[in-house]
């Protein structure tokens, strides 16, 4: 029988890392994601066995997570956006020594200490590598509770597939909101011993080495050429969208996470007065879903893009597009979520009063 309960996202994720045989959690409280550490410090432990600390500070947790994650073992943390950006010196050490773990971004408004409510400012910050360096994170951005705790068994996957931190970027609506959840079963912590992970001599093997410092130049070239190699093999299979009545669309608006439910009912309203509109989801933030962007332009009269923000995913669709047909973009800042009412009159205003 299928297990459904009724959750919040935050819960469904952390009942998510448990279920998948997450083995610690390092993290720190912050509105509006301190229930993930609150649920897994109820649950965890008496059930599996999963190390859960809170850290003193996001510094110490991304720390904890770097060196835990080198002993291959299923390691995640989670904050919000001021806290992740605290995490960008460690999360870029974790990306150049190629270790697996879970990041988890549950979105507030900014910049500065900002707002509690939901946003997408974070979307340059995941995506182009907040931290220093020539680095990717594998990004996925739920837009329902479901997703929220499906993307976490999925994300230990590609994580481990890739030797490569992945992120979920999420926001404060989908955190805190309940939603029917169907939970899948338990997963066993395993006890798989990795070749790059530090377990000691005890194997009988050589040591292994877990490090992101390289003084000398053409090597770390030849390491940063191997991770370009990496990415563009994610590129080449990760890619992850969905598109809703995009077939005929003569428009097709785009948005990620939450703000997609929201532009597939300002479709549907666009559609009920006579205008052939599509939705198209990014799933993946990267790898980027370019090439199926770039087809559509070569078919629509236009494109618009919402987001939670100023406009930063508009950038990429713009780039994806490479001037075959309009962009326009409409966001809301500091908190605010549009209403698919106000989506369809910045359709009609920007995208039909050009035409």
């Amino acid at each position: 029988m299928k297990e459904l309960k009724l959750m919040k996202g935050n819960e469904a994720l952390a009942e998510a890392a448990i279920r998948a045989g997450c083995d610690g959690y390092f993290g720190y409280p912050i509105t509006p994601q301190s229930e993930v550490l609150e649920y897994l410090s109820r649950e965890a432990t008496a059930r599996t066995g999963m190390v859960v600390l809170q850290a003193e500070s996001e510094v110490a947790s991304i720390n904890m997570v770097y060196g835990a994650a080198g002993t291959g073992k299923k390691i995640m943390t989670s904050s919000s956006s001021p806290g992740v950006s605290l995490m960008q010196e460690g999360i870029s050490y974790i990306a150049c020594a190629e270790l697996p773990c879970l990041l988890v971004n549950v979105n507030r408004g900014g910049p500065g200490l900002g707002t509690i409510q939901p946003s997408q400012g974070d979307y340059f910050q995941s995506v182009k590598g907040g931290g220093h360096g020539d680095y990717k994170l594998i990004v996925l951005a739920p837009s329902t509770v479901q997703e929220m705790s499906d993307f976490v068994k999925l994300s230990f996957e590609l994580a481990f597939k890739y030797r490569n931190p992945v992120m979920i970027l999420t926001d404060g609506a989908l955190g805190q909101m309940m939603e029917k959840v169907e939970l899948f079963p338990q997963q066993p912590r395993t006890n798989e011993i990795y070749p790059w992970a530090t377990t000691g001599k005890k194997h009988e093997r050589e040591r292994s080495i877990i490090t992101s410092l390289h003084i000398q130049p053409d090597k770390m070239e030849e390491i940063n050429i191997h991770l370009q190699e990496k990415y563009r093999t994610i590129e080449k299979n990760e890619v992850r969208f969905e598109e809703v009545d995009c077939e005929d669309a003569d428009f097709i608006i785009l948005g990620y996470g939450l703000v997609a439910r929201i532009c597939q009912k300002a479709a549907q309203l666009a559609r009920e007065k006579g205008y052939k509109v599509g939705v198209l989801r990014p799933i993946t933030l990267f790898p980027y879903p370019t090439d199926v962007i770039r087809a559509y332009s070569e078919k629509v009269k236009g494109m618009m893009v919402v987001e939670m923000n100023a406009g930063q995913m508009v950038e990429d669709v713009r780039l994806s597009v490479e001037g075959r047909t309009t962009v326009d973009f409409y966001g809301r800042m500091g908190g605010i979520v549009p209403t698919p009412e106000e989506i369809l009159e910045a359709f009609e205003n920007k995208v039909l009063g050009r035409k």
